[in-house]
């Protein structure tokens, strides 16, 4: 009798092949010798085509794994379908089953932030493996993170230390950067170009990280105490993790009408690109994306990819451009559509929707689930395209 064991390696691998990678763990724990080839080797991505996207998201603070298949949507002749499947995850060696409250990618690996930032833990979910963190010093519910690596391919941490004593008087954020190759923390001895970083949240590409900086010039009135808000200027920033700097600003492509609210996020094209999505005050319902075209610490270049006016879509939800700037958002360059996570509030309860939106008055909206705990980072993208890792995450 032939058993699973006794399968040609070539079949094997040809069956992990097809195995999509949020179910590769079920099929690890069917045969050992298939549990060890899949470690050494990556899998499932001959089941995913290029307008399917594995997504994770955070949601009633739990990792969620999202699956949207894109294949369906703007074909001729064809109904528009849309398959979207959300599972929560269990985290490995999480037996308390911490809640987490922010989650950073980088190269395969997820940075989870427990609640209130008391602790740190990097979780490779294609090997399976984690790895908790500990401080420096004790964490702070306001400190931030990003996760990068280097030249040399070695993985670091990224943390800026809220320090109440530097906040009041106005001396800039304690950076301090973790280095996985010596399991240690260091201070920087840095001092960013920034004014005022408001997006602390940055996006990791190519090792980096970028953020969005915004500086803001004021002027006293006459008569009055509040001082009088003359031009905002936003910009990013770049964390090189090889040189451990941030670089000079790098310009946005756009240039606000006037110095009022604004809203802005930033996400990725496939991993390759970053993508910005931007939407004024005074034009709050039209919203425009931009690509980079070139991306490095010191140099941006822009293309527009999509500017969609919400007000011209017919079927669109009542309210949508007053209670939805997207959580997060991400691209389909073939389809030429944008996909937003929103959070919209029934009678009934809070759901996840996802809006599909394109030139030419494309519009669809897709109920994900229901949201029990709609805080700010429910349905916010962790990464828009995941690609497993074989990082080994040494405890």
């Amino acid at each position: 009798m032939t058993t699973i064991s006794d399968l040609p390696d070539d079949l094997v691998r040809e069956i992990f092949s097809r195995v999509p990678l949020t179910s590769l763990s079920a099929v690890r724990s069917t045969c050992k010798t298939w549990n060890a080839i899949s470690k050494n080797q990556i899998f499932g991505k001959k089941s995913a085509s290029k307008n399917q996207f594995l997504e994770f998201m955070i949601t009633d603070s739990r990792v969620c794994s999202l699956r949207f298949d894109l294949q369906g949507i703007r074909n001729e002749d064809e109904e528009d379908f849309v398959h979207p499947f959300m599972k929560q995850i269990s985290i490995p060696n999480n037996d308390d089953q911490v809640e987490i409250s922010q989650v950073y990618h980088c190269d395969g690996l997820l940075l989870c932030i427990a609640k209130n930032n008391s602790s740190l833990m990097v979780w490779n979910p294609y090997l399976g493996q984690t790895k908790w963190i500990r401080p420096r010093n004790t964490f702070h519910r306001a400190d931030s993170f990003a996760l990068g690596y280097d030249n040399n391919r070695n993985h670091k941490i990224l943390r800026f230390l809220y320090d109440a004593e530097r906040n009041r008087t106005g001396r800039g954020w304690v950076i301090d950067v973790y280095d996985f190759s010596s399991d240690s923390w260091r201070v920087l001895d840095v001092n960013p170009d920034w004014d005022e970083l408001f997006y602390q949240s940055g996006v990791s590409l190519k090792g980096n990280s970028y953020f969005f900086g915004r500086e803001v010039t004021t002027e006293a009135e006459v008569g009055e105490e509040d001082l009088l808000v003359t031009d905002i200027e936003d910009y990013l920033l770049c964390f090189d993790f090889t040189t451990e700097r941030f670089g000079p600003r790098l310009s946005l492509p756009f240039n606000p009408p006037s110095p009022i609210f604004e809203y802005l996020t930033l996400s990725w094209a496939r991993d390759e690109k970053l993508a910005v999505l931007y939407s004024h005050y005074d034009t709050s319902e039209i919203y425009e994306i931009w690509i980079s075209t070139k991306i490095e610490p010191n140099a941006v270049s822009w293309s527009t990819f999509l500017t969609v006016d919400m007000s011209l879509i017919i079927g669109l939800p009542d309210g949508f451009s007053t209670f939805c700037n997207p959580r997060s958002f991400f691209i389909d360059e073939e389809k030429k559509v944008a996909v937003f996570f929103c959070i919209e509030g029934t009678e009934t309860g809070c759901y996840l929707m996802a809006y599909i939106v394109g030139d030419e008055g494309y519009f669809k909206s897709v109920n994900i689930g229901v949201i029990l705990n709609s805080q700010l980072i429910a349905g916010k993208l962790v990464c828009s395209s995941y690609d497993p890792s074989l990082v080994q995450l040494q405890v």
